[in-house]
């Protein structure tokens, strides 16, 4: 299942999906993939975290987080990797991964805050 997703997924959301299955196996689950390199922790905040796999290419996506509502939105921006992998050997670092999840508010989110004001 998690293989099919196209962006971040929280155990809790993989937990709803599949029948039969504890919370604790799925929270087991995701650990041990993550141990092995087949799946990426995101930081999604609070006490949040979301999954996905990792693509043996190497090709991935960072992500835009709603503070609102939760929602998130993969992107790619050919700019930003190559500015992030130019700092690599910098400062005597050599960037092995990265992960960078933006925060704010959704155009929905904002809809509904103008509405209401």
């Amino acid at each position: 299942m998690l293989g099919s997703q196209t962006c971040a997924i929280t155990a809790l959301e993989l937990d709803d999906r599949l029948e039969g299955v504890g919370r604790a196996t799925v929270y087991r689950a995701l650990e041990q993939l993550e141990e092995l390199g087949l799946v990426q922790r995101i930081d999604l905040g609070g006490d949040s975290a979301g999954y996905e796999k990792v693509d043996p290419a190497g090709h991935h996506h960072h992500h835009i987080l709603c503070t609102g509502c939760g929602k998130v939105v993969p992107f790619e921006d050919p700019k930003l990797e190559q500015a992030i992998h130019g700092l690599s050997g910098r400062d005597d670092f050599e960037i092995d991964s990265h992960d960078i999840t933006l925060r704010g508010t959704c155009r929905d989110c904002m809809r509904a805050r103008a509405g209401s004001s």
